[in-house]
Formats: C-alpha cells, sequence, structure tokens
C-alpha cells in the first residue's frame, strides 16, 4: 500500500519536473531575448534576497598572458595545514626546499576556517576550458580555483581582516618552504644557483656579545614592516662589515641569510655598464633578500673621490685632462658614487621591501664617508682578530672540546698576538687520523709562538733603525 503511494508520488514529482523542463525550454526558444535578461536579472535579485552567503572565487591562473595568481598561491599554502586535518582527498607534492611535504585539497574538497568566532567555507574546483587555443602552460584548459563562501553580516570582516590574514599566512609559509638562491649578476642581468652555505651564528666564531646584538638586531628588522610603513622609511637597513681578511666577513653574511631565511644577491659592481643597468638590476631583486658587495673599497674608483677631486683641480689642468682620457678608456663600468648611494637609500632603494645591503670592506678608511654614513649603513661591525672566546668556540667546531689544559696558555698568546679566525681554524682542522686534540692545540701554540718571536724582531730593528 505504502510502496503503490511511494510510487505515484514519484511519478508525480517527475512529471512536474518534466513539465517545468518543457516550459522552460519554450521560454529559452521564444521569449524575446531582453525579456530573458530582465527575468534572470530579478531571479538573481530574489536569490540574493533569499539566500544568506556570499561566494568569492580565486582563479589559479588571471590576467590576459595566463599568469599564476598570487593570491590562489597564497590561499593554497594558507590551507594546506587544514586541509592535512579536514580533507578527506589530499594532493601531495615536495617543496623546493626537497625536505618538507605540501599537501593541498583535492578537486571538489571543502574544508571549514574559524576567524574570530565566524564560519566560512573554502572549497577547491576545477572547471574545463572550452577554448581550442594552444597553451604553454600545463592543463591550462584545466581552470582550477578556489571558492570562499560566508555569512553576507561577516561580508567588513571576511573582505578585510580575514584576506589580509591568509595572504600574509600564505606568503610566510611560501617563504618557509622556497628553495632559496644565490644570486651573481652577468651585466644587468642576473643568473643563480642554490643556497646551500652552511654558515650559522652557532659556528661563527666572535665575542658572543656581539653575535647576540648581531642576532637581535636581524629579527627585529625582519618583522618590523609596519614600523617602517608608520615612519615612511623604505624596509630596508644597511650593514658595513669590516677588518681584518680572514676575520670572518663572507661566513657572517652566510650566517644572516640562514637566520633569515633570505635570498642573496652577490652584486659586482664592476660588471655594471653604468646607473641605469644599476637600477635595472635594483628592480629585479625580491623582497626577504640581502644584497651583498664584498670589498666596496676594491669594487669601483669610489673611494674618497671629493678629495680626490680637489687634488686633481690643484694640478696642472692639461696634465689632468690627459689623465681623465686615459682613466675613462680604462674603465669599463660608469656607475658613480651618486648612482650607488640613490640604489642604497634613493628613491629606487624602495622597490620591493624588507632587504639587506651589505658592504664589507678590508680598508673603512678608504670609504667616502657619504657612503658609509648612518641612515645608508645603519650598523657598522669591526670584524677582528681571533679572542679567547672565539677560539674556544673554534675548538668546539673542530676538535669537539670545551676545556683543555693548554687553552691557558693560548689565552695569555692571544692577548699578545693578533691571529685571524681563518689562521686559527686552520691549525685545528684535522689533517691527520689522529683524533688527539692536543696535536692540534701544540700546533697552534707553534704558531703563536712563533709570531710572537717574529713580532719582537721586528720591533728591535724598527727601534734600531729609529
Amino acid at each position: 500500500m505504502y510502496a503503490k503511494k511511494n510510487t505515484e508520488m514519484f511519478a508525480q514529482i517527475g512529471s512536474i519536473i518534466a513539465s517545468l523542463m518543457f516550459i522552460w525550454a519554450i521560454f529559452q526558444q521564444y521569449f524575446p531575448y531582453q525579456l530573458r535578461n530582465l527575468i534572470d536579472k530579478y531571479s538573481q535579485r530574489l536569490v540574493t534576497f533569499i539566500y544568506p552567503y556570499i561566494q568569492i572565487t580565486f582563479h589559479e591562473f588571471t590576467g590576459e598572458r595566463l599568469m599564476r595568481s598570487e593570491a590562489y598561491s597564497s590561499i593554497e599554502n594558507y590551507l594546506s595545514s587544514k586541509a592535512s586535518t579536514q580533507a578527506k582527498r589530499l594532493k601531495g607534492d615536495i617543496a623546493k626546499n626537497n625536505q618538507s611535504l605540501i599537501l593541498s585539497m583535492d578537486d571538489k574538497e571543502e574544508i571549514c576556517d574559524e576567524f574570530n568566532g565566524m564560519k566560512l567555507w573554502w572549497a577547491s574546483g576545477k572547471k574545463a576550458s572550452n577554448s581550442n587555443s594552444i597553451s604553454l602552460h600545463q592543463n591550462i584548459d584545466e581552470k582550477r580555483y578556489y571558492k570562499l563562501t560566508f555569512h553576507k553580516h561577516n561580508r567588513d570582516v571576511i573582505l578585510g581582516k580575514y584576506l589580509s590574514h591568509v595572504l600574509k599566512e600564505g606568503k610566510a609559509i611560501q617563504v618557509k618552504n622556497r628553495q632559496r638562491k644565490l644570486y651573481t649578476n652577468s651585466g644587468s642581468h642576473w643568473s643563480h644557483v642554490v643556497f646551500e652555505h652552511p654558515s650559522t651564528f652557532e659556528t661563527l666564531a666572535m665575542d658572543l656579545e656581539k653575535k647576540e646584538m648581531i642576532i637581535d638586531d636581524l629579527i627585529t628588522f625582519s618583522k618590523a614592516g609596519e614600523f617602517y610603513a608608520r615612519i615612511g622609511r623604505a624596509w630596508k637597513r644597511g650593514y658595513l662589515l669590516y677588518g681584518p681578511p680572514g676575520t670572518g666577513k663572507s661566513t657572517m653574511i652566510g650566517a644572516m641569510a640562514n637566520l633569515l631565511s633570505y635570498d642573496l644577491y652577490d652584486l659586482e659592481l664592476t660588471a655594471v655598464k653604468d646607473n641605469t643597468a644599476l637600477r635595472k638590476l635594483l628592480i629585479e631583486i625580491s623582497s626577504k633578500s640581502i644584497i651583498v658587495i664584498e670589498d666596496i673599497d676594491c669594487s669601483l674608483d669610489l673611494t674618497g673621490q671629493r678629495r680626490k677631486k680637489k687634488e686633481e683641480e690643484e694640478k696642472d689642468p692639461r696634465q689632468t685632462q690627459g689623465e681623465n682620457v686615459e682613466e675613462k678608456d680604462g674603465k669599463n663600468s660608469q656607475v658613480t658614487l651618486s648612482g650607488l648611494l640613490n640604489f642604497i637609500d634613493g628613491l629606487w632603494s624602495a622597490c620591493g621591501g624588507e632587504r639587506l645591503i651589505v658592504f664589507t670592506t678590508n680598508y673603512v678608511e678608504k670609504l667616502d664617508p657619504a657612503l658609509v654614513r648612518k641612515g645608508r649603513m645603519d650598523k657598522h661591525i669591526e670584524l677582528s682578530y681571533c679572542g679567547f672566546e672565539a677560539f674556544k668556540l673554534l675548538a668546539k667546531n673542530y676538535l669537539n672540546i670545551e676545556s683543555h689544559y693548554l687553552f691557558g696558555t693560548i689565552c695569555e698568546l692571544l692577548k699578545e698576538i693578533k691571529i685571524t679566525p681563518a689562521d686559527v681554524a686552520e691549525h685545528l682542522m684535522p689533517k691527520t687520523s689522529s683524533k688527539d686534540a692536543q696535536v692540534y692545540l701544540k700546533s697552534l701554540i707553534q704558531a703563536l709562538e712563533l709570531a710572537k718571536e717574529e713580532a719582537k724582531v721586528k720591533s728591535e730593528e724598527d727601534a734600531k733603525i729609529v
């Protein structure tokens, strides 16, 4: 009895649906186009009035050139952690650093997110394109997208704080998972290799207090984006590393990059044709990067230019003109001091953001004061000869010891002899199968005593000359 009633009910529903479909087909075929548009318009308004939810779609590819959307990539990164705990069907891939696994929602999956007590839903989708054009992008005919659904009462919060939060978190995850690179310039173009320098502040041989000061300064800078925006300054900071050769300037740059997870741009000024080419290189530098100019005193003739110009003016004009012609003929790069200063803190320096600019030099006194003043090179760090604290760290790194009866002798000798951390490390570097730390410590002591004796002889010879 009940089965018969159910059958009759389904038959009636089917008949009604078929009738509605027939009426709709007749309507689409015979009614005027303007009337159909008018009905569609008001029917959408009716649905919007009744349906309390708003939807936003973020497509994977946007624009005429079909570039991959940064918003889509950020959303994909943001949802990866939530997808791993909520979605039943996932897609997995290896991150570019080859050290972590990235999970994302499979097509037609939906997960729930919560923000300030508000619930919203993310769904992934894929739509096939009807285009017959040939594209260079793989699977471009399958247009993927993420769809966000939320209640209309939460519109202001979702469109403001929530989406900003999603994009910020997604970009942070992308930076964490990216494969960092070391760039160098050939003329006005960058080329790169994978950055895999092992240096860290834990293994850096230098004074502990100075090391902690540098670490705090770097971390504070990396989190100060809102502060720089509020005071109206470009989000950048300049470091001048100076000291004798072998004191660890390049090693510190590697440690800075590893601490902040920044890319490195090793800028060779002598390969840059002129100021225009320098600006072109600057525009192509990404944020979260360290721009390095090593041995700035040797990179170009930028040291003491004002003083040199004054001296040239005092010479015979004809002699000066001849020297200038010879200098111009032998000079490949036309980058000027003013061009470099504009690169550091001029209008062009505001392109991008979150950048460190690092100069290194062995002779800080040779640099033009305008180049190293505060505001351009904000932090001046002297990397000097090896002290006892730096030696103990090297002994721990190379020999795996924290104390030894020979440490006292070495401490006294280091107070009298100037030796670079690189030279100390060379004596502590294992060169045989012997693992006896005493052998290497005695080798260092002998080198220090020899240097002490040579310094004594030299001072006596200088005294005789006087």
